[in-house]
């Protein structure tokens, strides 16, 4: 159940000593109340919420969650900074795909082995993701997050010099684990702050992100690739990680208070993970979470040799291809995020993985029936919009319902989504090793993974079972 949300009444003591006045006029109590100029009182608990006593306490405004009192210009900033360090995860593993050719001619290889760098950074990524979260419940939120993106600053530099394959496929493991930090320790960061439907909107806004990046991302690795050789990307990379930790240096707010990391009784990792993957929702979130993420990579690791080779589309042709389709991503988002906050995310969910499956089936039809470049963009677009509707439900049924451990949910969610991704988007170019890869073999990986996103669904979340989200 999600956690109740706790308010505090005005603590008061026989004797109080003498109060404090500040620089603003304002007058603090030694209870830890603030009494404003205009006579009004604000106490906070422990957790975070907030009261605001004006002259009738009984009234008084009750602030359930401590994002509640932050100034829309903050709040937006968050958004900006969050979004940013999200999407850090997924430029790291989508920017260099439209240089797969090329790097397959350089290393004098093949492409199931170039896939394999993507798969070992999507590896990466995943356990980096299982260190992170569990330590960012445990240390607070900076200090892993700004350890591990100097992590990532430095394997990026490692990528872009390495000389052979193998020392490019290990430094990219070692990115994806830099990279991990971002998304686990903003989606903690949105918890520590805000709750219920608040909540949804947030975590829309970063799963915008987190939803546009990968789709973006080859569209600026085309044009970098004008500008620069494939090692280019890698250089980038790394002036992005750099930005990211020198704007967490001086922007980013710790979030989790010390008292909450070393509360008397609180809970290890070990309980957290147990408390967490206890939870059935939890769990078959988690599998539409990883299923859905793994029918977008599929199409990610695919797309280099289907839309380039195949189709014969010029770098800048396919990273276009990548623009349109973030449309639909947005889309997505944007409507899913509103429709979750008045029927409930599940309802959204048995929406969207429905249309996952029917634009995955279509794209196979298409082909086989021989339409061409067309008759797989058109329900490509489709399915890239249900994973828009998707990935911010999945978020928030995932999170809302553990706010004590945000960050091992968070990291739970975010390594099985890439870690299952990294290991069956491959499995296209293992279908397609003979006959090469098309959009039949392709879409079936993503048919299937829709398949089991349905059944996680219906079997295990059990949409009437979950229960309105909290205000």
């Amino acid at each position: 159940m999600p956690d109740a949300p706790r308010t505090d009444s005005v603590p008061t003591h026989p004797a109080p000593a003498a109060p404090e006045r500040t620089s603003t006029g304002s007058i603090r109590t030694s209870t830890g109340s603030m009494r404003t100029a205009t006579g009004s009182i604000r106490t906070s608990s422990p957790t975070g919420a907030i009261r605001t006593l004006g002259s009738n306490p009984a009234t008084a405004p009750v602030m359930l969650h401590p994002g509640d009192a932050i100034s829309n210009g903050r709040r937006a900033l968050y958004i900006v900074l969050l979004g940013a360090l999200t999407a850090l995860g997924p430029f790291t593993i989508d920017l260099y795909l439209p240089a797969f050719p090329v790097l397959e001619q350089d290393f004098e290889t093949t492409a199931a082995a170039i896939q394999l760098t993507l798969t070992g950074t999507m590896i990466g990524f995943a356990l980096g993701q299982l260190l992170v979260g569990p330590l960012s419940d445990k240390m607070g939120r900076r200090v892993p997050l700004i350890a591990v993106t100097a992590l990532h600053v430095l394997a990026s530099l490692a990528a872009a010099f390495s000389p052979t394959l193998e020392l490019l496929s290990a430094s990219r493991v070692l990115m994806g684990m830099g990279a991990a930090a971002g998304g686990v320790v903003a989606m903690a960061i949105v918890r520590d702050l805000f709750g219920g439907r608040r909540l949804v909107v947030m975590l829309s806004r970063l799963a915008l992100v987190s939803g546009v990046a990968p789709v973006v991302a080859p569209l600026i690795g085309s044009w970098l690739l004008t500008l620069m050789p494939w090692r280019g990307i890698f250089g980038v990379l790394a002036a992005y990680g750099v930005v990211m930790l020198v704007s967490t240096l001086l922007f980013v707010p710790e979030t989790l208070p010390a008292a909450r990391r070393q509360e008397r009784g609180g809970a290890t990792v070990a309980q957290r993970y147990r408390s967490v993957l206890s939870d059935r929702v939890f769990l078959g979130v988690l599998v539409i979470g990883g299923m859905t993420f793994s029918g977008l990579f599929s199409y990610l690791s695919a797309s280099p040799f289907l839309f380039q080779q195949t189709h014969g589309l010029d770098p800048q042709q396919y990273g276009l291809l990548f623009a349109v389709n973030s449309i639909g991503v947005v889309v997505g988002v944007q409507t899913a995020s509103r429709l979750a906050t008045r029927f409930g995310p599940q309802w959204v969910l048995a929406f969207s993985t429905s249309a996952l499956l029917l634009a995955g089936a279509a794209i196979v039809v298409t082909d086989q029936l021989g339409l061409g470049l067309w008759g797989t963009i058109i329900p490509l677009f489709v399915f890239m919009t249900a994973c828009g509707f998707t990935f911010p439900n999945v978020q928030v049924l995932a999170l809302d319902r553990h706010g004590k451990a945000a960050g091992t949910a968070a990291s739970i969610l975010g390594a099985v989504n890439f870690g299952v991704a990294g290991l069956i988007s491959p499995i296209v170019g293992w279908i397609s090793h003979d006959a090469g890869i098309t959009a039949t073999t392709m879409a079936s990986v993503m048919v299937g993974c829709s398949v089991i996103g349905i059944l996680a669904l219906w079997l295990v979340v059990r949409p009437r079972t979950v229960g309105l989200l909290a205000p």
